[in-house]
């Protein structure tokens, strides 16, 4: 879906930002991309739809080289999603969402059904909010509509540069909730920057970890914690062994699974030892004193370490 051959950036001043990038994102995936401030992942998603030009390498969506798109083709079929929620303050959230589908030349009629659409897909009834002014809805609500209006034509790629990060801790957690449910319903393909990593095991399908300008691991939630490619990743990720070395029954009770009838592990083995057991069964049974008291699987050990990783 998208390519980076050997993808560069750099700037007249000689700031190599990003350096030979070699990233295949496929179709309706939820990349996410994260690293230290400074890393290129900002450059990175902004090269695919070319408000920053690519220095070296090829840079193809489905094949076809970015710089042959016509640059409205090209943006037309790209949503964009800010921190900065940049809603038009004078426009209704209706007009707001439609600015795209007018802009190519949708019927009136069938705008109206998108917006409405859209906004009922949102939890957000009509009826009520296609005539609010931005400043009339929560920050999480203005954030929703941000969404909302980068699907509203249809496009088949959606760009989100740390849209959540401005929100308060309970409106974000609701808008990750929020795009997970969205994602399973339109299945388009998201780039997602984050300096969270919490947020990023949460939603990504894959992370892509970066470092200098480079990539320094790129798999799913579960690889990335329980396989740091080096030591960057891990300081990064703020996995640390104490708490890899914590008993597994401590990791049962913080998270419970119904399902006990599993492989055994005893109660006194750690998290590290159950991942590494997990890699050929779906569940274990926690045993004390010759007893099932409860039952871990792989999902259950990661989300208890990614309880740890640095915000």
């Amino acid at each position: 879906m998208i390519e980076f051959d050997q993808v560069e950036k750099r700037y007249r001043d000689g700031t190599q930002a990003v350096q030979k990038l070699d990233v295949t994102i496929e179709k309706g995936e939820f990349f996410v991309l994260i690293g230290p401030s400074g890393c290129g992942k900002t450059t990175m998603l902004k090269m695919i739809n070319r408000l920053i030009p690519v220095s070296g390498g090829t840079l193809r969506i489905n094949g076809k080289n970015i710089n042959e798109f016509d640059i409205h083709e090209l943006r037309w079929n790209i949503g964009y999603v800010l921190q900065q929620i940049a809603l038009f303050p004078h426009m209704t959230i209706a007009e707001n969402i439609a600015v795209v589908p007018e802009m190519k030349k949708w019927d009136r009629s069938k705008v109206n059904r998108r917006v409405d659409e859209l906004l009922e897909m949102t939890g957000l009834d009509p009826a009520i909010y296609r005539n609010r002014k931005p400043a009339e809805l929560s920050g999480g609500q203005q954030q929703r509509i941000g969404v909302i209006r980068a699907l509203a034509a249809d496009p088949d790629i959606i760009l989100m540069d740390e849209p959540f990060s401005a929100l308060d801790p309970i409106s974000r957690e609701k808008l990750q909730d929020d795009i997970l449910e969205l994602q399973q319903k339109i299945q388009k393909t998201i780039v997602f920057v984050t300096h969270d990593m919490k947020e990023a095991v949460k939603l990504g399908d894959r992370i892509c970890l970066m470092q200098n300008g480079q990539v320094v691991q790129i798999g799913n939630p579960d690889e990335i914690i329980s396989s740091p490619a080096n030591e960057f990743v891990r300081n990064f990720i703020g996995i640390h062994s104490q708490k890899e070395r914590t008993p597994i029954k401590e990791v049962a009770a913080a998270f419970p699974v119904h399902a006990v009838e599993g492989q055994r592990i005893e109660s006194h083995e750690t998290a590290a030892k159950a991942l590494q057991l997990l890699a050929n069964t779906d569940v274990l049974t926690v045993y004390e004193n010759g007893q099932p008291t409860g039952a871990v699987t792989r999902r259950t050990i990661i989300q208890f370490l990614a309880e740890g990783v640095q915000a």
